[in-house]
């Protein structure tokens, strides 16, 4: 088949998948095979050889990330359960003191984002949130644009979220040099983004009456908020100001409410749990990169520092000290693991059927001409990624979605670069600043952010769009930067 029939079929199925993703509300795992199948038979696949092509895509790709996004799904449940992400955030709240409680969350964010998914990490953040705004008598967007931000900032970018874990499994990339260089870029973009959504807040930006009266009681308007925006709140000194109820889902309530109750955890605990994974990961690239081949110690910190090991140790952990020794039952800590599952299942299937997307590129030739063609570009292959990522962020609204597609199309390109592990890791981070930037109307985490924020969709656009696509181009701006030292 001709190259030019190769590069209208693969830019037929990538339009495709968008149309039935925006018009017709397919499933995005659903829509991802569907093209494969049609992709593939079109570009000339056997149908005898069809079914073998999708399940070496779909088995490759899940043997490799199903059981890190399954194991980091777990411990973020553990420590959600167990009342810890509430007390690391409450901790810090009260160490940075009144006048920096934005930063307080903002570390919150980045600290609990590490093993917690965007959309939990709101769920558990944002009531504090709300009690911090109603405390303080100060606008709720001041606090809850930098600590989501940073929430869905490390989500786009570090393992062991499923987007950045399916990129680097499709790339090969090493996931502990994805965290070496991934850490410290997200933490200064979360600072980064901390400042600017400073900035963005001194301005007034109304509140819904649902959101507004949850947070701060009916008796507080909008003119209220708009007089302590400005600094003065003599006009609501005697204003009621009613408790918030905001709450978890209620699957998270009912396996809540059966756990015996007990202390929150300590912050120096949370935190140490967090960690202890990253620095496995780290420890293990290191060796592998510093000592002789015949160590004992190398081999030992290869096994320890393998992601799936790591985070298995971690997980068995977080069931003891957050659980067992804090009282729950045999039961009780299985029931809480397993019902990390079921939240993570549908994306784990998104990314194999994204990796089914990217086999079908590569068997069929279609890889090796687009490869072709975006080498003719003379683009950088980092602004390649990240362009083509941000692209598809900003049509179908998930990152994952966009990543792993991302992946699949320059992944041919990657094999004639001969890059360096550095590189390879600092070209998945710069597609999760592609992952991160263009949040809008047609991502779910906007609308999640927007309606707790109370925000309505204008301001939403000129808030959370903003703040988020500028830290995705700093990201990969970073990433541009570094490359020519590493």
């Amino acid at each position: 088949m001709s190259p030019l029939i190769l590069m209208l079929t693969a830019g037929a199925g990538i339009a495709l998948l968008l149309f039935l993703v925006l018009k017709y509300k397919f499933q995005p795992f659903v829509a991802l095979m569907l093209v494969s199948i049609v992709v593939a038979l079109v570009a000339g696949v056997k149908p005898a050889d069809l079914v073998a092509t999708i399940e070496g895509g779909m088995g490759k790709t899940l043997g490799h990330i199903a059981i890190i996004i399954a194991l980091g799904a777990m411990i973020g449940r553990i420590i959600e359960l167990s009342g810890g992400a509430e007390a690391l955030a409450k901790t810090l709240i009260e160490r940075f003191g009144n006048r920096r409680t934005p930063l307080a969350l903002t570390i919150a964010g980045f600290i609990i984002g590490v093993p917690v998914f965007f959309e939990v990490g709101v769920i558990i953040l944002m009531p504090l949130a709300y009690g911090v705004a109603r405390r303080a008598r100060k606008p709720l967007l001041v606090f809850a644009l930098p600590m989501c931000a940073a929430l869905l900032t490390v989500h786009a970018f570090l393992p062991p979220h499923p987007g950045a874990v399916a990129a680097a499994s499709q790339l090969g990339a090493d996931l502990g040099r994805v965290l070496m260089f991934g850490l410290p870029i997200t933490a200064l973009l979360c600072y980064i983004g901390y400042r600017v959504a400073g900035r963005m807040t001194r301005r007034f930006y109304p509140m819904t009456d649902d959101i507004r009266a949850e947070v701060y009681g009916p008796h507080v308007t909008n003119a209220d908020l708009q007089a302590w925006t400005n600094g003065n709140d003599s006009a609501v000194q005697q204003a009621a100001v009613a408790e918030s109820h905001m709450g978890l889902e209620e699957s998270t309530s009912a396996i809540a409410a059966k756990l015996p109750p007990a202390p929150a955890p300590g912050f120096g605990l949370i935190v140490s749990l967090i960690l202890l994974p990253i620095v496995l990961i780290l420890l293990g690239t290191l060796a592998t990169s510093l000592l002789p081949i015949e160590s004992t110690l190398r081999g030992v910190m290869t096994v320890l520092g393998a992601p799936l090991v790591a985070l298995l140790i971690d997980t068995l952990l977080c069931a003891w000290l957050l659980g067992s020794r804090r009282g729950w039952s045999r039961s009780q800590v299985s029931d809480v693991i397993g019902s990390a599952l079921p939240g993570v299942a549908m994306v784990i299937l998104i990314a194999g059927a994204g990796g089914v997307f990217g086999k079908v590129l590569v068997d069929t030739g279609i890889g090796a001409v687009v490869s072709d063609m975006l080498r003719t570009t003379g683009l950088p292959v980092l602004a390649l990624g990240f362009l083509l990522t941000m692209l598809l962020r900003a049509v179908q609204g998930s990152t994952t979605v966009a990543l792993v597609t991302t992946a699949g199309i320059i992944s041919p390109l990657i094999v004639t670069l001969d890059l360096t592990p550095n590189h390879m890791a600092l070209l998945c981070l710069a597609m999760g600043g592609g992952g991160l930037a263009m949040s809008h109307i047609n991502d779910a985490g906007y609308w999640i952010f927007t309606k707790l924020a109370g925000l309505n969709v204008a301001d939403g656009l000129r808030t959370w769009t903003v703040i988020t696509t500028l830290l995705g181009t700093l990201g990969f701006l970073i990433t541009l930067l570094i490359w020519p030292f590493v």
